[in-house]
């Protein structure tokens, strides 16, 4: 597939974050641009309002006559979230067209230029964004497709002029081995994904598979004490590569000192919280470092970054409330992420509300899930989103809260969620979760606002 034959592209399941960002992309282009997603999204309704046609019944009498028959220049990219049975994929297989995922269609886009791709299984969106950001606003320029919407650029794709794309790699379904970085930054390898990897060793050896595909001269960048025997190390507070020392708070923002063997950054002001930002910072500024980026102008940048929408993002932030709502699914995000707002807030009392995403994962890291909300003051937890899985038995939100040593803590509907914060109105608000309880933020906002 030759990136300049292609005048059509078809999307199934278009309205994920990753495929939303290419649907973008190939309309920049100039193609023909449409798709099926299962239900409709405040994205899915950015995409038709630019012009791609979206639908919503997986038919395939819905196809457009133009997508029906295989030739050079049409593509069809297809998410692994699609059930085997959707009518629109069989269709696709049947008439013989051969279908790619995003990762493939990254690796067609960014061969023959000069590629960051960023990796982990967390971090990975805010770091991958951090680096745009950071060529961007300082001039240098670059492509890139990230994983979440910059709040900087309200998008999940940026337009470049240059030879430079940033591209966030996606581990889950080992899609991230169809790409060839030029620089490769890996932010963490903690067990996740079991129900395709089956256990953490075989996760491990993905990440190294990736790592050994880094372009001859090019640099792997990774955190320090990853299972990885090469590369770049950085750390926040430790001895590393390349390191960020000097972490305090003042006046609510976050500082740092940036160091390593041939550059000091001092008195970095972070436009965003948390010391696990720090960290991803610390990534962002050796890969940019590494493209000749100034030190100065990386300063400024990070001044200036105000994040991704869903990664520790303030939804109201006055001096009766602070509601946090934040994309974390893991019990290593949940932790970071929980740790930040009581560094923060220490003398707030913390509600946190927490939807389970998947039966797999909450199966597998059940006590991690417990031991990490243990730490807020008050927990909400939601019923699990099952996402592509069916439910199993015996599987459910309760097992959490068994494990858990908080007094504070019952399973509560999504409307009774919203009910509950009316009545009680928290001073310091954590929504977590990355299911459907975004849709959650605008009611708990207002809730907040009508005090």
């Amino acid at each position: 597939m030759e990136l300049s034959n292609i005048k059509r592209v078809y999307l199934v399941g278009i309205g994920g974050i990753g495929m939303s960002g290419l649907a973008r992309y190939f309309h920049h282009l100039g193609c023909v641009v449409c798709g099926y997603d299962k239900t409709s999204t405040d994205l899915t309704n950015d995409l038709h309002n630019e012009g791609i046609q979206v639908i919503f019944d997986d038919k395939a009498d819905y196809i457009p006559l133009s997508f029906q028959t295989p030739d050079a220049g049409t593509l069809i990219i297809f998410t692994p979230a699609i059930p085997k049975d959707s009518q629109i994929i069989n269709f696709f297989k049947e008439q013989g067209f051969e279908l790619y995922k995003r990762s493939q269609v990254l690796g067609i886009i960014s061969k023959g230029m000069f590629a960051v791709a960023v990796a982990g299984t967390h971090g990975k969106t805010t770091t991958s964004t951090m680096v745009a950001h950071i060529l961007k606003d300082s001039g240098n320029d670059c492509s890139a497709f990230l994983g979440g919407i910059s709040s900087n650029y309200q998008s999940n794709v940026l337009y470049g002029k240059n030879n430079v794309v940033v591209v966030e790699a996606d581990e889950y379904d080992r899609s991230f081995l169809t790409l060839h970085p030029d620089v490769a930054i890996i932010t963490s390898m903690d067990a996740d994904h079991l129900d395709i990897y089956g256990d953490h060793a075989h996760l491990t050896d993905s990440f190294k598979m990736f790592a050994s595909q880094i372009k001859p001269g090019g640099t792997l960048i990774h955190k320090k004490g990853l299972a990885l025997e090469t590369g770049f190390t950085y750390a926040v507070e430790d001895t590393a590569d390349a390191s960020a020392t000097n972490v305090r708070i003042e006046d609510g923002d976050f500082y740092f000192d940036f160091k390593n063997a041939n550059t000091s950054i001092t008195n970095i002001k972070m436009g965003i919280a948390g010391t696990h930002n720090i960290e991803n910072a610390v990534a962002a500024i050796e890969a940019c470092l590494i493209l000749n980026v100034e030190p100065a102008a990386i300063k400024n940048a990070l001044g200036s970054f105000k994040g991704v929408k869903r990664r520790f993002e303030y939804i109201v932030k006055n001096e009766a409330h602070i509601y946090i709502d934040d994309y974390a699914h893991h019990p290593e995000e949940l932790k970071a992420c929980i740790k930040s707002v009581k560094r923060l807030y220490p003398n707030k009392k913390l509600t946190t509300i927490f939807q389970p995403h998947l039966f797999t994962r909450t199966r597998d890291f059940v006590d991690g899930f417990a031991e990490a909300l243990d730490l807020s003051d008050e927990l909400i937890i939601l019923d699990i989103y099952p996402a592509r899985e069916l439910p199993i038995e015996g599987v459910n939100s309760d097992m959490i809260l068994e494990r858990m040593h908080l007094v504070n803590k019952r399973r509560l509907s999504k409307h009774d969620a919203i009910e509950a914060v009316k009545n009680e109105l928290p001073g310091l608000l954590l929504t977590v979760g990355a299911g459907d309880i975004d849709q959650l933020v605008q009611p708990l906002k207002q809730a907040l606002h009508n005090v």
